[in-house]
């Protein structure tokens, strides 16, 4: 079924134009053709919408209890569920992702919702005991007006990530969608209305991150800001929220290792590792790029893994194949220099490494496995964000530990063998914020999702990222001594 995309920004519950009436285009990935067009939202459009962010605070959203304020966020959550199939097939023409995948995407921002609506009555305070004459507590306040914006790779899955936890605290909201994939953020505003949030809770401003996205982090209104993207946009977003002093949670993408061990179950990584690195064409932070195996496993290891990506079907999203097609015309050429730049710095494909056959139009790339690597090379240390993994080879233990560690990114590692201690010793000595253990790729809600090092700060998916959206006020009170 084809449904028809929403076009006009959401401020203060009204659909409209951008003030100066620009427009941009977002387009298939898989045909390279135009679906619409959506506003072009500037610093204008921005500051009617963190003014109507701005106002609701003290309105009926202000006034409501945590428990009201959880009924609605569940209510929002009935209202994704009950429009998934929408939702799924306005995310798979925006950003290529096979049916299965899209649907299943929905599932999981219905269910963030779920998690967030349930916690808005436990963000509890302390009282703190100074002695009889005194009463001394501590309440969780909103922050007040919170600026979000979010990728491309899961483009509501990374809106609902962050807006659930701060809506869950109370906050107001400006969600700035990627340029990409405008059309999700602007459907769930339909569904913002109709689960009866009060008019500025929730506002879309649609437009290019050098202006809608820089006067969103600069607005004197806006009192915190998380972003997902790359290092160097991230750097720029927490330098402008700094001069504001303006609390930031950043996720700033990865160069995620596979550490596999000679005694690890390699039947199941292999076929982990399937999801690990080619889920979502490999366009996932969290993406498995790096495998370090044990030369005694290596080449058992890589045929295995050969014969199952040769299963993996690359193709139109409405086949529902494995893989759809990258996002944009300029990340394909990305991923597509990087295969090159492999090849000149002298690792070898093994499999892989162009355009599937038959697929001569839209951005499609094929699962490609790059073996004798080495840190020396590109592809070694930075992010490709495609279906690219790079092989390297290990018999020392101390010296695979320095090279996982070697890169500037630290989200997320797997580690792979069946001996309790060395699980335990690796997790430890591995510089990265979320590590698997014989699993990989997975998230839970409430388990904190994070990066050392240049892959971020703060935490989400969890209970703490909610206390993230709040500020924490002490009441001290000196009681009147009792008369003698």
């Amino acid at each position: 079924m084809k449904y028809e995309p929403t076009t006009k920004l959401l401020i203060n519950n009204e659909w409209v134009k951008a003030k100066d009436g620009a427009t941009f285009e977002t387009i298939d990935p898989a045909t390279e053709m135009p679906i619409c067009s959506v506003p072009r939202g500037r610093a204008a459009d921005i500051d009617a919408a963190v003014q109507a962010a701005h106002a609701a605070l003290s309105g009926p959203w202000g006034q409501m209890t945590p428990f009201e304020r959880g009924r609605m966020l569940n209510k929002l959550a009935d209202l994704i569920e009950r429009n998934r199939e929408r939702l799924a097939y306005l995310e798979r023409i925006d950003v290529g992702k096979p049916v299965a995948e899209a649907l299943g995407d929905m599932n999981g921002v219905a269910g963030c919702f779920r998690y967030n609506a349930g916690a808005t009555d436990k963000m509890e305070g302390a009282t703190i005991p100074l002695g009889q004459n005194f009463v001394d507590y501590t309440s969780l306040e909103p922050i007040g007006v919170t600026g979000h914006i979010v990728p491309w790779n899961y483009p509501l899955g990374m809106a609902a990530r962050s807006l659930a936890p701060a809506l869950a605290a109370g906050c107001t909201a400006v969600l700035k969608p990627a340029e990409q994939s405008p059309l999700t953020a602007l459907a769930f505003g339909e569904l913002c209305i109709e689960a009866g949030l009060p008019a500025g809770v929730v506002n879309i401003v649609t437009g290019y991150g050098e202006e809608a996205g820089d006067a969103l982090v600069r607005h004197p209104l806006v009192r915190g800001v998380t972003f997902t993207g790359s290092v160097e946009t991230g750097r720029k977003v927490y330098l402008t929220a700094a001069a504001g002093i303006k609390p930031v949670v950043l996720e700033l993408g990865g160069k995620n290792p596979m550490i596999v061990f000679e005694d690890a179950d390699i039947d199941r990584v292999t076929t982990d590792a399937l999801d690990a690195s080619f889920g979502n064409s490999g366009q996932v932070c969290s993406s498995s790029s790096r495998y370090l195996l044990h030369k005694s496993i290596k080449e058992e290891f890589l045929t295995q893994l050969e014969k199952k990506v040769a299963g993996l079907t690359v193709g139109m999203p409405a086949d529902n194949p494995t893989l759809g097609p990258l996002v944009s015309k300029e990340q394909y050429e990305k991923v597509m220099g990087y295969i090159e730049q492999g090849r000149r710095d002298g690792a070898k494909i093994r499999f892989g490494g162009g355009r599937p056959a038959g697929l001569n139009r839209g951005y499609f790339v094929e699962p490609t496995v790059f073996a004798n690597v080495n840190m020396s090379m590109r592809i070694a240390r930075e992010e490709i964000f495609g279906p690219v993994l790079g092989v390297f080879k290990w018999n020392n233990e101390a010296k695979m530990l320095a090279e996982v560690n070697q890169v500037e990114y630290g989200l997320t590692a797997s580690i792979w063998t069946n001996d309790l201690s060395t699980a335990h010793r690796t997790a430890m000595a591995v510089e990265a914020g979320f590590v698997w253990i014989n699993e990989v790729g997975k998230h839970f809600l409430g388990a904190p999702f994070g990066g050392f090092k240049r892959s971020g700060l703060g935490r989400e998916e969890c209970f703490e990222e909610m206390l993230s959206f709040t500020q924490e006020k002490n009441i001290h009170v000196r009681l009147k001594p009792v008369k003698a």
